[in-house]
């Protein structure tokens, strides 16, 4: 199987050193491709939309981390795994603490990753970043004692005398693939709750956010313990010889396309997954809002929020033909006093990761049927990887920008006569990972949450819903499966192991063969919930 990354066709001809911690050391990985041709498909996901396939000129050295090496690790971790030293309560905290330590420690090494990636600001990349890995490690570790006690509950009638009780037990063997464009936090969280669940754990992050890969891939070294947590670097060959293996479960942060390729490696194995995919976010925005509050919180979920890269960004906004003009010119002003009159002057806001995004949302703003419909902004800077602030307005259903998600700082807003109209055009798209509603009308709100399909859903507000721990975060249909965050994350890690406690005592001849008509009284007896029969047949006090 080949896995098609953009970030490995940035250059026409490159050397790529990988360097991963392994168990008895460090790997170095060395793999070299010369493209002579690149073509283009549509087998990559939007926003990793790089549409490359290999053509039959390539040269490709192998790669020191091959299908071999991938076993070896799996293998050694496994050892580790079946010893049963990750099922302590201490090794887990060891763990987590160290997690906690290297975050305080390394924060400014963190900020400069994050900056030589993607130009965050410092305080978004705190924020987005430190703040949420640390706030996910802190909460482990208060909770970590209550979520790994057995969880009792009640038995039967039928089972009497008996306890019972719910023991979470870790998976086993891990695999995190984590993404670009939160690469710290979007790392760290799932490996945080790997770990809390007891299991050993392999993380791939984003070789597009290279430098942010290389440090996490040497702060594990340094703050982790080797035998158990491991991170590998590199690119297709090396994710592809990872997905060749057999895991317990796989947790994968990305696109839609590249998820059904995880799962369909999973599939061969029975493995379990987690996919956080994504969608295009739709903001539903009412004519009885705060208007000024409103455009402050999309503009969060939007613009602030890594530049629109987020999975959760606001991707379109609906509104009344009647309001749209007002929520405009709201918008602009908040736009302008936020990141100032000259849009591309501002250091407050991210630039796009790579070339390859830039020219892709340049594409879905030059498309002939949307390129007449900017309100406001679209300049854009190459050099710089930046592209402004950009409000388009009544695009076509049918054209591109509608149909894929943007994952960059453009927003669509489509107006509709009655705002309960745009339940139907937000659910004939697939379903998103996050839907956001502004009203101050409880019905719209009620009719809102019970006939739209999202992952999750922020009522007046936009992406506030991620940092709430008691929330499960996850996606459904194309958004993707499973959940994560806070105890969710820890569950999504453990196998939930049912066990029934009986004694000796109580031991009826009901249940047991010949069936006689005494015993089928007895038996309806006790189907019909008469407690007094019930309880004389389970102590065996009637006789045939």
């Amino acid at each position: 199987m080949m896995i098609v990354s953009p970030g490995l066709f940035k250059h026409p001809s490159r050397s790529y050193s990988i360097v991963g911690v392994g168990l008895l050391g460090t790997f170095t990985y060395c793999h070299k491709y010369k493209i002579n041709r690149v073509s283009f498909s549509s087998f990559i996901p939007s926003y990793y939309h790089c549409h490359a396939t290999l053509s039959t000129m390539m040269e490709e050295v192998k790669p020191e981390f091959d299908s071999d090496k991938a076993a070896v690790l799996v293998n050694e971790l496994r050892k580790t795994f079946n010893s049963g030293k990750t099922k302590s309560y201490e090794w887990r905290i060891s763990q987590l603490e160290s997690i906690s330590k290297m975050i305080d420690e390394k924060e400014k090494e963190i900020v400069e990753a994050l900056r030589k990636d993607l130009s965050k600001p410092e305080l978004e990349a705190f924020l987005s970043e430190i703040l949420m890995a640390r706030s996910s490690c802190k909460l482990a570790l208060k909770e970590l004692k209550q979520w790994m006690m057995p969880q009792k509950v009640e038995t039967s009638l039928a089972t009497y005398p008996s306890s019972a009780e719910i023991v979470a037990e870790p998976l086993g063997v891990v695999l995190v693939i984590s993404t670009w464009n939160f690469p710290f936090s979007l790392s760290l969280d799932p490996v945080i709750g790997a770990i809390a669940a007891g299991n050993a754990v392999v993380l791939k992050p984003s070789e597009i956010a290279s430098a942010t890969s290389s440090l996490l891939s040497r702060l594990v070294g340094e703050y982790m313990d080797k035998s158990a947590i491991i991170v590998v670097e590199g690119a297709v060959a090396e994710t592809s010889a990872l997905l060749e293996q057999k895991w317990d479960k796989i947790f994968f942060t990305g696109g839609a396309r590249v998820g059904r390729i995880v799962m369909a490696a999973a599939a061969k194995n029975l493995t379990p997954v987690t996919l956080e995919l994504g969608g295009k976010c739709p903001a539903v925005v009412d004519s009885n809002v705060n208007l000024q509050v409103t455009s402050r919180r999309i503009v969060a979920g939007k613009w602030v929020c890594n530049n629109g890269q987020a999975c959760i960004s606001v991707d379109y906004i609906i509104t009344t033909k009647e309001l749209a003009p007002k929520l405009i010119a709201t918008l602009v002003s908040v736009v302008e006093e936020i990141f100032g009159k000259d849009l591309m002057e501002s250091k407050e806001r991210s630039r796009i990761i790579n070339s390859f995004h830039f020219k892709r949302l340049v594409n879905l703003l030059e498309e002939d049927k949307v390129s007449n419909k900017i309100v406001f902004g679209g300049q854009r800077e190459e050099s710089q990887l930046q592209i402004a602030p950009t409000i388009l307005l009544d695009v076509p259903e049918d054209s591109m920008i509608m149909q894929e998600e943007i994952f960059g700082p453009l927003l669509p807003i489509i107006t509709v006569e009655r705002l309960e109209d745009s339940f139907a055009m937000i659910n004939r798209k697939p379903k998103p990972l996050a839907a956001y509603l502004f009203s101050d009308d409880e019905q719209i709100k009620r009719k809102f949450v019970q006939n739209i399909y999202a992952g999750g859903m922020a009522i007046n507000d936009t992406i506030l819903q991620v940092t709430v721990p008691t929330l499960p975060f996850g996606g459904v249909g194309e958004s993707g499966m499973g959940s994560y965050h806070g105890k969710f994350s820890f569950d999504a890690f453990s196998h939930k192991k049912a066990v029934l406690y009986r004694s000796f005592a109580g031991d009826s001849p009901t249940r047991y063969p010949p069936y006689t008509p005494g015993k089928k009284k007895q038996i309806k007896a006790l189907l019909s919930g008469k407690l007094l029969n019930i309880m004389l047949a389970l102590l065996g006090f009637y006789k045939d």
